[in-house]
């Protein structure tokens, strides 16, 4: 429209109101001065009725134009401070955007878990805990893996409301657990930082029994070998004692004592379940049990209420047994979670020996994160320490 009317192809431009014409006070006034007036293109607002082509019309658009942008800014304004509001009481601030894997109810004001969303989740997130990338997910779910990080990271799924960096209680129920939360947002910030430190099977993982440093992997004529930073003079940020004299190893070596113990777990069950200490007894149902034995003494205080008896202590008692119910549901929904990762973490164990030399490197690494928290040297002694969930 500006190229136009500098071309003497407008002769004038009609909006129906004047905050059509422009958001912004400088603009407005930019348009009228430096090109419908310059270029003699009149302006006519119909809903002002007033135009340019007069004195007072020039004069009108210019007040009228500080006070449009005056009401944008109120309204604005008062806008932001009801969306405040909402987010302060724990209440969805409405509008677009609902975040997965939740409907907005626009009567309560609150978001509202899709169970077969929150179903999706929970594979997203026990592949993303196996060693699965964002994009592998995003193959299984059909979805962008930019959509798949930001779902699994969405803080909203902890039952909070995020509003202009701050952080407040939400009323929508978590349908993922603060402790699962931590540890999603725990293994992402530590492949962040892998992301530059691929090259080899363990690197990051293995540590020096004797002084904590980390051993590093070092090119020695055609021989790859590890050993301590503390050993390396010239990365003195990465001395832990000068003096540490812990054994050098041959790369080979150490990484074919952890694929063999990750061989032998794979073809043993009885041996995943002892190594990454899974509990025998069933914790879900013993917790289902104490909650059924909750709600029913729940049941029978309220009973006593209705009947005058000892109503303040009852009610008392039944406060209690709330507090507690609402703990032992969040246990078993952490349980829940924990299993559900643990059959991930075995079924991918299960298979490992049969599938590691047709893998490539990327998926050998992603199995080494998942499983493997640290490896420990200590002169000829190599303890390997797993991930437990």
């Amino acid at each position: 429209m500006i190229q136009d009317a500098k071309d003497h192809k407008i002769d004038t431009v009609i909006v129906f109101k004047l905050d059509r014409i422009s958001r912004s006070q400088k603009d407005t006034l930019y348009l009228i001065e430096e090109v419908f007036n310059k270029y003699n293109v009149g302006f006519i607002s119909m809903k002002e009725n007033f135009d340019t082509t007069s004195p007072f019309g020039k004069a009108m658009i210019g007040v009228l134009s500080v006070f449009a942008q005056l009401e944008r800014e109120t309204i604005l304004e008062r806008t932001r401070i009801g969306i405040k509001k909402r987010a302060e009481s724990g209440l969805w601030r409405g509008g677009g955007k609902i975040p997965f894997p939740y409907r907005y109810d626009k009567e309560q004001g609150i978001l509202i878990p899709i169970p077969e969303q929150v179903e999706v989740l929970n594979k997203m997130i026990s592949m993303y805990l196996s060693g699965k990338s964002f994009n592998n997910i995003g193959e299984v779910v059909n979805m962008d893996e930019r959509m798949v990080e930001r779902r699994l990271l969405s803080i909203t799924n902890t039952g909070v409301i995020p509003y202009k960096g701050e952080i407040y209680e939400g009323q929508h129920e978590a349908v993922v657990s603060k402790e699962l939360y931590e540890e999603i947002l725990r293994v992402n910030k530590l492949r962040s930082r892998e992301k530059y430190d691929k090259h080899y099977l363990l690197s990051g993982k293995v540590v020096c029994g004797h002084c904590g440093a980390k051993y590093r992997y070092q090119k020695w004529g055609k021989r790859l070998v590890m050993y301590c930073n503390s050993q390396q003079s010239s990365r003195k940020r990465y001395v832990k004692d000068p003096n540490c004299k812990n054994k050098r190893w041959d790369t080979f070596e150490i990484e074919h004592i952890v694929l063999e113990q990750l061989f032998s777990m794979s073809l043993d069950e009885n041996l995943f379940k002892e190594t990454f200490n899974i509990a025998t007894v069933n914790v879900i149902n013993e917790l289902k049990e104490r909650l059924d034995k909750i709600n029913k003494q729940i049941s029978n205080l309220i009973s006593f209420i209705s009947e005058g008896i000892a109503v303040e202590e009852t009610r008392k008692k039944i406060k209690e047994l709330e507090n507690e119910r609402e703990s032992i549901n969040a246990k078993i929904e952490n349980s829940e979670q924990r299993e559900r990762a643990n059959k991930v973490a075995f079924e991918t164990v299960k298979s490992i020996s049969s599938t590691w030399n047709c893998m490539t490197f990327e998926e050998q690494r992603s199995i080494i994160e998942h499983l493997i928290d640290r490896v420990e040297i200590d002169n000829n002694k190599i303890s390997i320490f797993y991930k437990i969930y």
